[in-house]
């Protein structure tokens, strides 16, 4: 059974947005299906999309895991945005968790070493 993934993040001010996600996630948009909406490909069949949605923004909680947490964060924090908050959980879990203008919670996190 084939699983797609679309996680969205409404956002208040879209152009500000899109531009804060193209520095977090490293690139513009994988395609933007209307004027109000802005979609990343973050692996096959899976995306992380933003939606002008006033009055909804500053609610999402999202964490991504990837293998290569070091080099992502020192990346993004190389685009001029860094986490506001790291952790390291009891069973060895890394996360760092960033703030889009809007409060909305985007995190990367990693398995144990």
């Amino acid at each position: 059974m084939a699983v797609d993934l679309f996680a969205g993040i409404p956002v208040n001010d879209y152009a500000a947005a899109l531009a804060w996600y193209e520095r977090l996630l490293g690139s513009p948009p994988t395609f933007i299906p209307n004027d109000t909406e802005a979609v990343w490909e973050l692996a096959e069949h899976r995306y992380l999309y933003i939606e002008h949605r006033p009055g909804h923004a500053g609610h999402a909680m999202h964490t991504v895991f990837v293998d290569d947490f070091d080099a992502r964060v020192a990346g993004i924090t190389n685009r001029g945005l860094k986490p506001w908050n790291r952790e390291t959980y009891a069973n060895g879990v890394r996360k760092a968790m960033y703030r889009d203008p809007d409060g909305n919670e985007i995190g990367f996190g990693t398995a144990p070493l």
